[in-house]
């Protein structure tokens, strides 16, 4: 099983932090896609991430081309999460090689990777309507338990 998390251009270092102490749980590789808006030796990411940070199977890119060019995921790998994805994440069956794919804190999945992945949009229901979205690294948790759900 090697199921990978995208952080494309995270923003804020506490919640890259948290997804990677998530990773490190799961046993999921996190790559980060620059421009990150922090450094990676900041200390708020570390703090976040505990002392499990030195355990993160960590990958960086310097662009989402970069990373498809490295990677060249089939189409059906690709799960993006956007408040708006026209598919609740609780439909697919996960691949074993899933790769789950967030945004920037503020404004998601840049529109450019969006028009390229048609189809590959999901999204977490919510069942009040005075939430936009969720924190990113609560996000990134519940979607990745459910893509290991019976997996586990």
């Amino acid at each position: 099983m090697n199921i990978t998390i995208v952080l494309v251009q995270p923003e804020i270092p506490g919640n890259t932090g948290a997804v990677g102490r998530t990773c490190v749980a799961l046993g999921m590789e996190l790559v980060l896609i620059h421009p990150l808006g922090f450094t990676i030796t900041d200390k708020r990411v570390k703090r976040s991430g505990l002392d499990y940070w030195p355990h993160v199977q960590l990958s960086e890119y310097a662009s989402w081309d970069a990373f498809l060019a490295d990677r060249a995921p089939r189409d059906a790998q690709l799960f993006l999460f956007e408040e708006f994805g026209s598919t609740s994440f609780y439909e697919p069956d996960y691949p074993d090689d899933a790769i789950l794919v967030f945004g920037r804190e503020t404004k998601g999945i840049p529109p450019d990777i969006i028009a390229c992945h048609p189809g590959r949009l999901f999204h977490l229901p919510m069942r009040s309507d005075v939430i936009r979205s969720l924190n990113l690294a609560n996000t990134v948790s519940a979607a990745a338990y459910q893509a290991l759900r019976g997996k586990l």
